[in-house]
């Protein structure tokens, strides 16, 4: 079973986590002020990875590539939101390291991390899946999904990945960018009547 620790960051509390790894550790989502805290928490640092390109999960990008000197992985959909800072509010800009092309599967530390596609919240939206967790950024939360009516959003997409959401089998703990953990399969019950609201 995954060691797992995250924290809130930011004035919109966004959930940065770490997976502790035999080799080392995983940081999923550093949001704002978040390198100091990660920093203070791992010895290892084998990836960082972004769910997708919003600012309050991708603000501490460049401070820990620059002081950790570990890789970075973005879906390929949402660079642009790294290095234009589209919403103005004076975040540092990032490049990755590898750019994510919709579903794709990597091995970092000798575990598999697989990222699924699900846009909607943004072009690039996705999903990680280490072992038995799922982080799913802001595309699902406990009882909820995310907003479609962003720039860069699209509602027909988000309907689309709910569809792809419903077919998963397995029943993973899932760990969203902001509030509770929930699980595939309590999400699954609720997520046919968002349907209708989209």
């Amino acid at each position: 079973m995954l060691k797992i620790v995250s924290k809130p960051m930011g004035f919109l509390e966004t959930n940065c986590y770490i997976i502790y790894l035999p080799k080392g550790e995983i940081i999923v989502d550093p949001g704002m002020e978040a390198d100091e805290w990660v920093i203070q928490n791992i010895q290892n640092p084998l990836a960082i990875l972004n769910t997708h390109g919003h600012f309050d999960h991708v603000w501490s990008n460049y401070a820990l590539q620059t002081k950790l000197k570990t890789f970075l992985y973005t879906p390929k959909l949402d660079v642009f939101m790294l290095q234009n800072d589209p919403f103005g509010y004076g975040m540092p800009s990032s490049k990755p390291d590898f750019e994510v092309d919709g579903d794709e599967k990597f091995e970092i530390g000798g575990i598999e991390v697989d990222f699924i596609h699900f846009p909607g919240h943004t072009p690039g939206c996705s999903a990680i899946k280490i072992e038995d967790a799922l982080f799913s950024g802001d595309f699902i939360f406990k009882n909820s999904i995310g907003r479609t009516d962003f720039p860069y959003s699209s509602p027909e997409d988000m309907k689309k990945s709910i569809m792809k959401f419903l077919k998963i089998e397995e029943d993973l703990k899932v760990y969203p960018g902001h509030g509770a953990n929930t699980s595939v399969k309590a999400e699954q019950k609720n997520l046919p009547s968002w349907l209708e609201y989209i």
